[in-house]
């Protein structure tokens, strides 16, 4: 019979204790068996499979690397690398314009993202409704809108909707398509927040003596807004992108601006490139925002527990 120590652990008195970082090991090893996911798709692959994998990484990176030489060389051997055609990008009309055009691929992503996302909350509110008469119409309205492309969208409001006599100001060609397809969008990512939340969450309300809007409100959509924050900044990140689709109906966003710069000045090659640099950069800062978010909410897995007892004390 083996007898415990004072703290418990099982261990026979006088044995050796494992040590902190062992103990960690085993735990995260533990965790992993229990979680990870990729541990039922597929066995950990052997000596012989890491050598094949490390030649495959090394040859493709090889091809990634002439692939690459292969086009800076193409430019370079048509004067494209020269310093005078870029010179025009340090100009300050040109930045100006550029900026000009930037603001307003900003302002389009922000306000589509003001109305979008409480839209997209009102929709899940109401596809988690008891009554069908509002599940039904959001329901209906989520799967259809995530369904339709947005470019036929921005066409409907381009050419449908004036010859129905209803003229729509240029900004809010492009910003009300977008509105229209995110906020489905928003909708399933709330719900799908909704639904993480343990059932405990809403009983412990209802016991309270809160009704089902009440919960909803005070409850549920502050800890499912919690939980979901990373993947609503990655999806602003699609609203971002989302908005260059402006040329349809002739918006001056940044890459429409870079098109009729480039066509203006014969460098068309250096203005994309430019402003696929901003994008790149304006995305990963979102990016990082998100993983910074998702890092901060780390704990949002046993948030919900813990706020389940402060609501039960």
């Amino acid at each position: 019979m083996t007898v415990l120590d004072k703290d418990g652990t099982g261990a026979p008195r006088g044995a050796a204790r494992p040590t902190a970082a062992a103990v960690r090991s085993r735990t995260a090893a533990l965790l992993d068996r229990l979680s990870g996911p990729d541990e039922g798709l597929f066995d950990p692959p052997g000596p012989r499979g890491r050598r094949r994998i490390a030649v495959a990484g090394a040859v493709c990176l090889l091809a990634l690397a002439a692939l690459v030489w292969a086009v800076v060389h193409q430019f370079a051997a048509h004067g494209q690398l020269s310093a005078a055609q870029w010179r025009l990008f340090v100009q300050w009309p040109v930045m100006h314009y550029l900026l000009t055009a930037m603001w307003a691929t900003v302002r389009a992503t922000l306000v589509s993202g003001a109305i979008a996302l409480p839209m997209g909350a009102l929709l899940a509110l109401g596809r988690l409704a008891r009554t069908p008469l509002a599940r039904w119409p959001a329901s209906v309205y989520v799967e259809v809108l995530r369904a339709v492309p947005l470019l036929l969208l921005i066409y409907t409001f381009l050419f449908g909707l004036p010859e129905a006599g209803v003229r729509v100001p240029l900004f809010w060609q492009l910003v009300w398509p977008i509105v229209l397809t995110n906020s489905a969008v928003f909708a399933e990512i709330f719900r799908s927040g909704v639904r993480a939340l343990p059932r405990g969450q809403t009983e412990a309300a209802h016991a309270l003596g809160l009704s089902h809007w009440a919960t909803m409100r005070l409850v549920v959509l502050p800890q499912a807004i919690r939980q979901t924050a990373p993947a609503l900044v990655s999806q602003v990140v699609r609203l971002l992108k989302d908005s260059t689709l402006g040329y349809v109906v002739s918006f001056l966003e940044l890459l429409n601006a870079a098109k009729a710069l480039g066509e203006y000045d014969h460098a068309i090659v250096q203005a994309y490139l430019v402003v696929a640099v901003v994008y790149v950069i304006v995305n990963n800062l979102l990016a990082a925002v998100a993983g910074q978010l998702e890092r901060r909410l780390g704990g949002a897995a046993t948030g919900p527990a813990e706020s389940a007892g402060d609501l039960t004390a």
